[in-house]
């Protein structure tokens, strides 16, 4: 397959995903916690949102497949770029990631890497891809644990689905990935808090996830221009 027909593909199958977005959203459990937490976006606030997901999903699963080499490219990112634009858009209005789909996506991609392992024994491969979980999952659980009110379990999880693809590519991709997403993080911070002009700002509470994502984007196609 040439290397533009690969780049259609990939923006069409995740464009074709992202349809079947609103049905992840709409069985997401609500949370139990006290005081109860704000609740996940409704159909209705998101309806309205699906043909810019669409749009985004198909664009970012083109732009991975057209930037990145098509044998380090694990398949699980192409059906990953929908649930990356719902999950971001979902901690951002609500300052919480649903822990069901991160899960089950990192599970996918763990078995993908099984069987890609079965396929080629590219050990090395394997295991950088399961440091790569590994430390970045460490490594936010420990900030976690350091910052409690200031970054969400949630946080933790979406870690290890993102050092699980950063590693897959190598540690250049992991160690600039991580690194950009608390960049951007902290840049935005403290821009807001320099265009509220109050320190209060940078305490208040603010989705990572997002820029966790932005961070591994940067950090998948940064590292290959």
């Amino acid at each position: 397959m040439s290397p533009g027909a690969v780049v259609l593909v990939s923006a069409a199958v995740a464009g074709v995903l992202a349809l079947g977005m609103p049905a992840v959203l709409r069985r997401l459990p609500e949370p139990a916690d006290d005081p109860p937490a704000v609740p996940y976006p409704t159909l209705a606030a998101w309806r309205p949102l699906l043909p810019l997901a669409v749009a985004v999903s198909a664009a970012l699963a083109g732009l991975l497949a057209w930037r990145v080499e098509p044998s380090r490219l694990m398949v699980a990112v192409v059906p990953l770029a929908p649930l990356l634009v719902m999950l971001a858009y979902v901690d951002w209005r609500v300052q919480r990631l649903p822990k069901l789909p991160i899960l089950a996506a990192t599970g996918v991609g763990l078995a993908l890497l099984g069987a890609e392992w079965l396929w080629t024994r590219g050990t090395e491969v394997a295991l950088g891809a399961l440091a790569g979980l590994v430390i970045a999952r460490s490594a936010f659980w420990l900030l976690w644990r350091i910052l409690p009110h200031a970054m969400g379990f949630g946080d933790v999880r979406l870690a290890a689905l993102v050092g699980l693809v950063l590693g897959r590519l190598g540690w250049d991709h992991l160690a600039v990935g991580l690194w950009a997403g608390l960049a951007i993080f902290g840049v935005w911070g403290i821009g807001r808090a320099v265009a509220q002009r109050s320190r209060t700002a940078m305490r208040e509470p603010l989705a990572y996830g997002p820029f966790m994502i932005w961070g591994m984007l940067v950090g998948v196609l940064g590292v290959s221009l």
